[in-house]
């Protein structure tokens, strides 16, 4: 068969980031803060306006230098260049659906909304602080969840001094929320 009518892919050609950030829930929105919004952006024009315009010349010197079947850097090029192109249609679908939420407009409120950072203590009195923000930027080593995790769903829209329950694979568990912060308007985070 002619080469021109077969399919150069490793199978991993699909619009998905490789199943590295969760779906959002069916009918969801997208919500995310200010800065995670311009994080996106901004990855999305470099891979637009530097990533991909520079591997697009690779693969063009490349495929200049012979036989293709055995040309690593073509090869690599164009592997490089359908991620490039996957992560930019990824970025683009969701900051197209995102629904930016500024987590300062509650600053001074007690109750736990969209970009709050929580401090709860469980039965043993044990404390643990998070920030809910949108599943496209928590970061869970810097104490960051989503807001469709179990956690968040179960503070959203309590208050200090509340009581919730947490559904864990132990059972449920009561949590109480201790302290509410949201940013100080006009902050950087």
């Amino acid at each position: 068969m002619n080469k021109a009518f077969t399919r150069e892919s490793d199978g991993d050609d699909d619009d998905d980031d490789g199943g590295v950030l969760p779906a959002l829930p069916a009918g969801g929105k997208n919500y995310i803060t200010p800065q995670g919004y311009q994080r996106l952006r901004t990855e999305l024009l470099d891979l637009l306006d530097v990533e991909r315009p520079k591997m697009v010349e690779t693969v063009s010197w490349a495929a200049k230098n012979g036989d293709r079947s055995e040309n690593g850097d073509y090869l690599y090029g164009k592997k490089r260049l359908r991620e490039i192109d996957r992560r930019i249609r990824f970025l683009t679908k969701r900051l197209d659906i995102a629904e930016v939420a500024d987590p300062s407009l509650h600053h001074g409120n007690d109750q736990v909304f969209f970009g709050a950072t929580v401090t709860y203590a469980n039965a043993q009195g044990v404390e643990r602080t998070i920030t809910i923000k949108g599943i496209d930027e928590t970061d869970n080593l810097h104490g960051e969840v989503s807001w469709v995790s179990p956690i968040a769903r179960a503070l959203l829209k309590a208050r200090e001094g509340d009581e919730v329950k947490l559904q864990t694979p132990a059972g449920v568990e009561t949590i109480e929320v201790v302290e509410v912060r949201y940013p100080v308007p006009g902050s950087p985070h």
